[in-house]
């Protein structure tokens, strides 16, 4: 049943959303002396923009989105979002569950019936999505072994198949793993359901109703806007990011400041998901990782007092990302890089730009 509600409300909000602007401004907002001092610091390259419930109050580019072409990063440079991936594949995944054709809770071999019994019947759709499903990871070996994998096409069935046959390595829901084949189940089971290509159905569900007009999937490091990626250096060197289309659902995705900050707001704050399916998003299920489904939910420490944020982060090639949401209030950061930067001081300085104490 479609939620007209939400509906509505996710299009007055993307209606008032200043990325969705044609004229939208290169630079934003007044000097922050927290991100020139990190920029100093650390050389940042990359795009920062800071917003409440959808509108950007600073955004400001740095360095260059190619080096070697010598074109600067701009506010509409689109970068590789890795396991920020996995957050709009979720997002997918409870829009399919809210249709009543995906359970959380039902074994994986209800839609994937070739699975082997022992993990078929007892891992699930939540196990998955939160990394605690005990499949193994067969993919990062083969790789190790034949790196030409990633040259040659594979369907997510035959994905599943090579690569998520093994013992499992632990009971479903025991531990975390942050294996790429859990969602390499995720994204078989989703084009199970639906007859349809994975990354058709996240554009149906998640990017095109939220308008997130420049985030994709594919090998698109090529095209034009898109940033290239480098080793950290100095000095900074070029280098790949080969991807099959079976990694998209667990960090093939690309995209920009603008468009994350609107989803943001819109899937946390409106409801455009249902109360449930916002719920299940936000609660967590892993305590030492804060991970709950397709992310994390942190505690930052503001004014003295403990406020909850969706905290989706990504790192792949030289590639680095934060998307972090205050739940209470709408406040987000979103910080994007091509040059290779500890995901930790990335972190720290999103920590910093929410108005959070540094962490113990």
């Amino acid at each position: 049943m479609i939620d007209r509600r939400g509906l509505f409300a996710a299009a007055g909000a993307l209606c008032a959303a200043p990325g969705l602007s044609l004229a939208a401004p290169a630079r934003l907002g007044a000097d922050n002396p927290v991100v020139d001092a990190f920029v100093a610091e650390q050389k940042f390259q990359g795009v920062v923009m800071i917003g409440r419930k959808g509108r950007a109050s600073y955004v400001r580019a740095f360095g260059m989105a190619d080096i070697e072409a010598q074109k600067p990063a701009t506010r509409d440079t689109v970068y590789a979002i890795a396991s920020i991936s996995k957050w709009l594949t979720t997002i997918a995944v409870l829009r399919l569950v809210e249709q009543g054709k995906l359970s959380l809770d039902a074994p994986i071999a209800t839609w994937l019936p070739r699975q082997r019994p022992d993990t078929g019947k007892t891992v699930t759709l939540t196990h998955l999505l939160s990394n605690t499903s005990g499949v193994p990871n067969g993919f990062t070996p083969a790789l190790k072994i034949d790196p030409e994998i990633l040259k040659r096409e594979l369907s997510a069935a035959q994905a599943v198949i090579l690569f998520c046959q093994g013992d499992p390595l632990f009971p479903p829901g025991s531990k975390f793993d942050y294996a790429l084949t859990n969602w390499f189940v995720v994204t078989a089971i989703v084009e199970a359901v639906t007859g349809k290509p994975f990354q058709a159905v996240v554009e149906e569900l998640v990017t095109g109703p939220l308008k997130m007009s420049h985030t994709r999937a594919g090998r698109i490091d090529a095209e034009a806007g898109v940033a290239a990626s480098y080793y950290a250096g100095p000095p900074l060197a070029r280098r790949e990011n080969p991807r099959l289309s079976v990694m998209a659902a667990g960090g093939g995705y690309f995209s920009t400041v603008d468009d994350l900050l609107v989803a943001a707001h819109i899937v946390f704050d409106t409801p455009f998901l249902s109360e449930a399916s916002r719920k299940a998003l936000t609660t967590i299920l892993v305590p030492e990782q804060d991970y709950a489904l397709g992310g994390r939910v942190r505690s930052l420490t503001i004014d003295g007092q403990v406020k909850p944020a969706g905290w989706e982060t990504g790192r792949t090639a030289g590639y680095r990302s934060v998307l972090g949401h205050r739940l209470d209030t709408g406040d987000t950061v979103v910080i994007l890089n091509n040059t290779d930067l500890s995901q930790k001081a990335l972190d720290l300085f999103a920590d910093k730009l929410l108005g959070a104490a540094p962490r113990a």
